[in-house]
């Protein structure tokens, strides 16, 4: 009995440890390097990018680490990368789309507005 217990332990522990988070402020380049989508050339660019200032959260490592936006976030997040803890929740990228879509649109209407002036003018 104190053998299987024992052996239920070890892979409890074993499980644990081999999907230890990283945190993308304190890990080294090896540990992001463990991470299934991270390469030498991504974890260069999130320690050149941390040396200037620690990331704040999720959308101020996006805004400043090339190559990772909303999707790439929830992948890496799901390998156990993880901003002061926390780990992305998405849907953040998702916001300055549709304002700049509403932007577009309200420029789409002046544009329309002024078709019919300029016609009138003539």
């Amino acid at each position: 009995m104190f053998k299987k217990f024992a052996a239920a332990l070890a892979a409890m522990v074993f499980a644990v440890a081999s999907f230890a988070a990283v945190d993308a402020n304190k890990g080294t380049a090896a540990e992001l390097d463990g991470l299934k989508g991270v390469g030498p050339a991504m974890s260069k660019r999130i320690i050149d990018a941390r040396t200037t200032s620690q990331f704040k959260d999720w959308p101020d490592l996006m805004s400043r680490v090339k190559g990772v936006k909303s999707k790439m976030a929830t992948k890496l997040s799901n390998q156990g990368l993880t901003i002061n803890g926390e780990a992305f929740k998405g849907a953040v990228d998702a916001a300055p789309a549709k304002a700049a879509t509403g932007a577009k649109v309200a420029k789409a209407d002046v544009k329309d507005d002024a078709k019919p002036k300029a016609a009138a003018k003539q």
